[in-house]
This record gives structure tokens, C-alpha cells and sequence, in this order.
């Protein structure tokens, strides 16, 4: 579908959601949320005092592109999990992978996602923290931990320890560490040899 197209849609159907894609590709575009309000209502086909209906200010509006980083996230894992019937290791490394993916092919909503904007959105959301992308990492490291018997080991912990190693190495990967210190490297192939290491030494301590 075009922009145009997405734009003439969300015209007739839900503006707030209009303004918050055309905030999204102008910060895809200029890879920095350093945009102004009456960009996106020019992206978005609408007068320039038409996000005001919506959002307050600006920050209001990024507010809602990062809300929707999270959602196109989640949704991603989501797939990840559908495609496997067994919520096993190579279930838990597919998560990995696909958030690695995500957030190298997104590097513009990285900081927005895990700073201040994104902060704010998981202090707003608190309350239903159960539902967010992070959560459906922690239910298949549950489902691992029961499938192994291992009941001395907290499956929240785990999977945060679990997104540091794909985090970090999203992080060195966008800003090409990686290929500047091991330049035959694959970073996917890091991340699973990361995990299955790590999964590794989980099951032996117990």
C-alpha cells in the first residue's frame, strides 16, 4: 500500500493513527525524531492544526510512534511464536534472532524505543506489562524451564539476562563493532551460540 494510500485511508477512518505513521516515516527518513508538527500533518494530507486535535505538542506525538515500535514488535515475536508448536531452545533463539532482526533493520526507533520515550511508555503501561513483547520471551522461557524440571531457576531473570545478549549485540551491530572487530563474523550465528551457551550453563547449575 502507498503512503498515499495509507494516508487517504486513515483520513477518512482514524487521523490520530494517520499523524502517528507519518511521524514514523519522517523519523525512518531523517533517522532522528527532528521533525515538526506541521511535517507530519503535511504527510499526513491535513491542515497544520489538525494534530493538535490529538496530541498536545510533539512529544505527545512521538509518545505514539514509539507505542507504535512496541506494538510492530510484538507482533513480530508473535510470528516467531506461531511458527514454533514447542516453546523449546530453538524456540527461545528464534525470539532472539527476530528481535535482533527488528532492531537492525529499525535502527531510527532504537533509541526511542529504549530511551526516554520508550521509558515513558512502560511506565504509562505498567499495569499490563503481561501483555508487552518482552512478556512473550519470559512465557517460553517459562514453558523451557517446567519442560526441564527446572524450578530453581526464575524464568523472568533468565529472560532478561537472555535480552542483554541480543540487545548488546543489536546495539554493537548497528554501529558495525562487530564487523570492525570480527569482520567474518555473522551476528546471528553470535546470538546463537550466545544462547546455547548460556542455556547450557542454565541446565548444568541446576
Amino acid at each position: 500500500m502507498s503512503n498515499t494510500d495509507k494516508c487517504n485511508n486513515y483520513h477518512h477512518g482514524n487521523l490520530r493513527n494517520a499523524l502517528i505513521v507519518a511521524a514514523a516515516e519522517l523519523i525512518e527518513e531523517n533517522g532522528s525524531i527532528d521533525f515538526a508538527m506541521i511535517d507530519a500533518a503535511r504527510r499526513a494530507g491535513v491542515s497544520s492544526a489538525a494534530p493538535y486535535r490529538h496530541f498536545k505538542d510533539k512529544d505527545a506525538l512521538v509518545d505514539g510512534v514509539a507505542q507504535l515500535a512496541f506494538f510492530a514488535l510484538r507482533e513480530t515475536m508473535e510470528a516467531v511464536m506461531a511458527g514454533h508448536a514447542n516453546k523449546d531452545e530453538d524456540c527461545i533463539i528464534a525470539q532472539g534472532k527476530a528481535y535482533l532482526s527488528f532492531q537492525i533493520r529499525h535502527p531510527q526507533f532504537y533509541d526511542l524505543m529504549w530511551g526516554d520515550y520508550g521509558l515513558r511508555i512502560v511506565d504509562a503501561e505498567s499495569g499490563d506489562m503481561k501483555t508487552s513483547g518482552f512478556f512473550l520471551l519470559v512465557n517460553t522461557v517459562q514453558a523451557w524451564c517446567d519442560s526441564l524440571s527446572l524450578a530453581d531457576h526464575d524464568a523472568l531473570e533468565l529472560s532478561v539476562k537472555l535480552w542483554a545478549i541480543a540487545h548488546g549485540l543489536a546495539c554493537l551491530a548497528m554501529n558495525h563493532h562487530v564487523e570492525k572487530f570480527m569482520p567474518e563474523a555473522d551476528v546471528y550465528d553470535l546470538l546463537e551460540s550466545s544462547t546455547r551457551t548460556f542455556l547450557d550453563g542454565v541446565k548444568k547449575s541446576s
